[in-house]
């Protein structure tokens, strides 16, 4: 059981007249206590309940007769109410005032005057001793640096927040040598600190914590395409760009720089992409290789006594009948001079009229047409030879059997072009018997190599 009393002493104050002296006699009350008129006795003061912030660091104020106790807030307390009774009752003191017949309206002292308050305390208006606030009034001998706190009949001189006293100095507090505060990056300041974060984070709410910066979501910094990381970002670029060298814009890829191979023939650059072109004559297929426009199907421009012939690249008319006299037209592209006409015996017998064409600078050596008897005769000799039109040495014929020769190509010819080869096949038999016919060849070479 935790008890408490405080007895006060009994003062008599006696005040004397002149005149016929009459008694009166009155009570004061000691500090902690004030004079209660209803029960004509001293009664206890509450300090918890004036006194603001009596106790301090996390202590419960107590109020007990004639004071106060600062005590856990987990103590239990036992209040004996005899003691309360017995304390109250001997709390104050009695004084004696004789008052004169001659001065009956004269009022007795004012019994305040007569109380005796500590230091650190001062008399109140309702008779009691109460606390000086030294730091209110200036009654304190604090530094600049440092904060006055009052205590009850006294005051304290403490260091403000975030400082630490060494000596009779404050010192600044470096709380960023304590337990880490900071998620990332702590900085110190005059009685504080505060937290930053790295970049490509930014501090949560909490002030501490950093917590990762979706750039990408926040100002999207990239040209085109964002993509967002721990701390960080990254831009990348749509089909057809790459990125630039400040690694956010982008730039359009060349692709026809970059190969030139792309297309086969011409690549146009645009924004983000390609596109492959041909010449005129042919028709981009697959995106990047060029075919051959057959004219002769689609815009046959040749008269009614022409011919198409398409080639790689364009197309040319010929005449339906390419005889010359003494030759007549026997069958399709075949002239035949008559035995009958004279002259016909110095000329050879036929003349066969074809028409091939080629890519231009194709690879040499390469077989590009074959030569065959239609009709064979029993005992005879065939043999093959160019006529005219190789004056150039661009071609060589090669027999391959008794009716047949391959014509070669031994030099890579260039186009535009045409070439008219005459190749004759000379009949002997045993009699002696010669005649000759001849394969008109119109060889047209494309502009281009495909």
């Amino acid at each position: 059981m935790l008890t408490a009393m405080f007895l006060a002493a009994l003062i008599l104050i006696t005040v004397h007249s002149q005149e016929t002296e009459e008694t009166i006699t009155y009570t004061q009350c000691t500090d902690g206590y004030e004079w209660d008129p209803v029960r004509q006795r001293c009664k206890d003061i509450d300090e918890c309940e004036i006194v603001p912030d009596a106790c301090k660091g996390g202590m419960k104020c107590v109020n007990h007769y004639g004071g106060y106790l600062c005590l856990p807030r987990t103590a239990q307390i036992i209040v004996n109410e005899r003691e309360e009774a017995a304390a109250e009752s001997t709390s104050g003191r009695n004084n004696v005032i004789r008052r004169t017949p001659a001065d009956p309206h004269r009022a007795p002292p004012n019994p305040t005057h007569q109380i005796q308050c500590a230091a650190g305390y001062e008399q109140s208006d309702h008779n009691v001793c109460q606390d000086i606030d030294e730091c209110a009034t200036g009654m304190h001998n604090c530094r600049a640096d440092q904060v006055c706190v009052n205590l009850r009949g006294s005051f304290s001189c403490q260091c403000p927040p975030g400082y630490q006293k060494r000596g009779d100095q404050c010192v600044d507090i470096d709380e960023c040598t304590l337990p880490p505060y900071c998620h990332h990056r702590c900085v110190n300041t005059p009685g504080s600190y505060y937290c930053q974060c790295n970049a490509g984070f930014q501090l949560a709410s909490n002030n501490h914590t950093c917590v990762d910066i979706n750039e990408c979501d926040a100002n999207n910094p990239c040209a085109q395409q964002c993509y967002n990381i721990l701390g960080s970002f990254i831009c990348q670029c749509n089909p057809g760009f790459e990125l630039s060298s400040d690694r956010i814009n982008c730039e359009d890829t060349d692709e026809c720089r970059t190969s030139s191979y792309i297309c086969q023939y011409q690549c146009v650059n645009e924004p983000g992409k390609f596109s492959c072109v041909c010449p005129e004559g042919y028709q981009v297929v697959g995106g990047r290789t060029c075919q051959d426009i057959n004219e002769c199907e689609t815009t046959n421009e040749c008269r009614e006594d022409e011919i198409c012939w398409n080639y790689h690249g364009g197309f040319r008319c010929y005449p339906r009948n390419p005889c010359q006299e003494p030759y007549v037209l026997t069958s399709e592209n075949r002239c035949v001079c008559p035995v009958s006409n004279a002259i016909c015996r110095e000329l050879p017998y036929s003349v066969v009229y074809k028409y091939m064409s080629i890519r231009s600078d194709r690879t040499v050596p390469s077989d590009i047409f074959q030569i065959q008897a239609t009709t064979i005769y029993p005992n005879t000799i065939n043999t093959f030879r160019i006529k005219s039109g190789n004056e150039n040495g661009e071609f060589y014929l090669r027999q391959t059997s008794t009716v047949s020769a391959m014509l070669v190509l031994v030099k890579s010819l260039s186009g535009p072009r045409e070439h008219i080869v005459d190749l004759e096949m000379l009949t002997v038999n045993s009699l002696n018997y010669r005649t000759s016919s001849v394969l008109r060849l119109t060889i047209i070479v494309g502009p281009y190599a495909f």
